[in-house]
């Protein structure tokens, strides 16, 4: 069934097309009172990569409402809109507001492809899957007049030669790490629990771009920081290490996500470490084999957590250390268990999830199957609620148990105790700085969010991450000034035992 805008516009299959992209934002990510930073840290890249595919005369704007107001009083040719599964009822309205006003809607993303009979009554055309190759062929048809109803991405994915991404429609300064990028499509892993396999059905499930074309990007970005997006930047060997060779030196600075497995295997991460890279998100989930095995996370089966912190530390890279809570095979006991291991093996953040069985994922069919989803309002599958019944916790106790490891590994003491893990004091000033100014600082954070002045602090970001040497020095090629000259073993003393202070998220 078509549309009731499935044909352009008079005047708009032959002329300049007036395109808006959007990325709709939760309630609150607009708080006008209080702006967690996590809501400013990267831009819409995904937009930003399908915006490259107009064309000279077109005109294009693309609006991020996590750190911008969206006006509904315009009339653009096409509105297109990203929808994750907490922003869909959002995401949903807005397009509704769109196409009464006459305004061609496309919708795509992890949600729409997840669940398109959801979407549809929503939109004029629904794109499933990754984008590169179905938006061009969109366009070609709407300035045509025959758009198509879906179009889902399959066979001959490829990011060879894709155009270079509309960086000019980002506004920079509205992020604390603007120089955000992807050099690969999906991930070769196969967890159940994951979005990947659903958005990737049909077609590849992992691919690269060239590496002379991702150098090219990256030389393109100022400055020397940079965060790399990839759901696993060491997923392809051969790529990688090209990427690295050429990477070196540039003086950059950078930071990426990787598996077990990979960290552990042969030197690529020395390579990635010689090249930049001083911050690693590393998926740890869970310390439970059993778990592991469930998940089909079997990447993790049998490795050595241990021998990943000290390897990764050795080279001077921090790690941002995934951990999911309620697993069939957790007990009342995961939570003091967890952050115990992560404060103790010196991990410098850590992000905490409770088990979300989102849409499309062989998680979400099992726990449908067994009858454990206990609602499906989208809005609460933030990985913050309960939204099915654990096997081995009570809802209740889950709740009340991530939110206390949330507190309790990101107390003053635990942030000390986990940076003298580090045995110099310029890598236990590096750990203590960077994790406590990642959670203990948000008002100030709010702060330089409503000034837009988070582009200064880059240049602190970057002089935080470079490389510190087991010899107490700063690497040659990594000049910066002093490090945290305020900050002495005193001070680490000082609130290693400080219980009284203020805690939170």
């Amino acid at each position: 069934m078509m549309g009731p805008h499935s044909t352009p516009r008079p005047g708009t299959s032959s002329g300049a097309l007036n395109v808006k992209f959007i990325l709709p934002a939760l309630t609150e990510a607009t708080d006008p009172y209080w702006r967690p930073i996590k809501y400013s840290l990267f831009p819409p890249l995904g937009l930003a990569t399908l915006a490259a595919y107009l064309s000279t005369d077109d005109q294009a704007v693309i609006v991020d409402e996590h750190v911008e107001p969206l006006t509904l009083d315009d009339t653009p040719d096409i509105v297109v809109i990203q929808v994750y599964i907490t922003n869909a009822y959002r995401a949903y309205r807005i397009a509704d507001h769109y196409r009464s006003q006459g305004t061609f809607v496309c919708l795509g993303g992890l949600h729409v492809t997840s669940l398109p009979d959801e979407a549809a009554p929503h939109a004029d055309a629904l794109f499933l899957g990754p984008g590169e190759q179905t938006f061009p062929k969109f366009l070609l048809d709407f300035r045509a007049g025959n758009s198509q109803r879906m179009y889902a991405s399959t066979s001959g994915r490829s990011l060879d030669r894709i155009p270079p991404i509309r960086r000019d429609l980002i506004r920079r300064n509205y992020y604390l790490v603007p120089n955000s990028i992807v050099v690969t499509r999906g991930c070769p892993q196969h967890c159940d629990f994951c979005y990947k396999d659903a958005f990737f059905q049909g077609g590849r499930g992992f691919y690269t771009q060239r590496v002379d074309d991702a150098l090219a990007e990256i030389d393109r970005l100022p400055g020397r920081h940079l965060y790399f997006l990839d759901d696993h930047l060491l997923g392809d060997r051969r790529f990688a290490e090209a990427l690295f060779d050429g990477m070196r030196g540039m003086r950059r600075v950078f930071q990426g996500a990787a598996t077990v497995d990979s960290i552990l295997r042969g030197d690529l991460v020395e390579r990635a470490a010689e090249a930049g890279l001083r911050s690693l998100f590393v998926g740890f989930e869970t310390l439970a084999p059993e778990n592991l095995k469930r998940s089909n996370k079997r990447q993790n089966l049998g490795r050595d957590y241990k021998a990943v912190a000290d390897r990764l530390h050795s080279l001077g890279i921090m790690i941002n250390g995934s951990f999911v809570f309620g697993m069939d095979d957790d007990g009342d006991d995961v939570f003091g268990r967890t952050v115990d291991w992560a404060v103790d093996h010196g991990v410098a953040t850590a992000t905490f999830h409770i088990q979300t069985p989102y849409p499309g994922t062989r998680l979400h069919t099992r726990m449908v199957s067994e009858g454990r989803i206990v609602t499906n309002d989208w809005s609460l599958y933030d990985t913050r609620h309960v939204v099915y019944r654990p096997a081995g916790l009570a809802p209740e106790t889950l709740k009340e148990g991530y939110d206390w490891a949330y507190r309790e590994f990101y107390r003053w003491s635990s942030i000390a105790r986990a940076s003298l893990h580090h045995g110099t004091l310029k890598h236990q000033a590096k750990h203590f700085f960077y994790a406590s100014g990642w959670k203990k600082f948000e008002p100030l954070w709010d702060l330089i969010i409503r000034a837009r002045q988070l582009t200064r602090v880059t240049p602190l970001l970057e002089s935080v991450l470079s490389r510190v040497t087991r010899l107490n020095e700063v690497s040659p090629n990594e000049a910066v000034p002093e490090l945290f000259p305020i900050l002495s073993t005193a001070a680490i003393d000082h609130v290693r035992g400080d219980d009284a202070l203020v805690r939170g998220r």
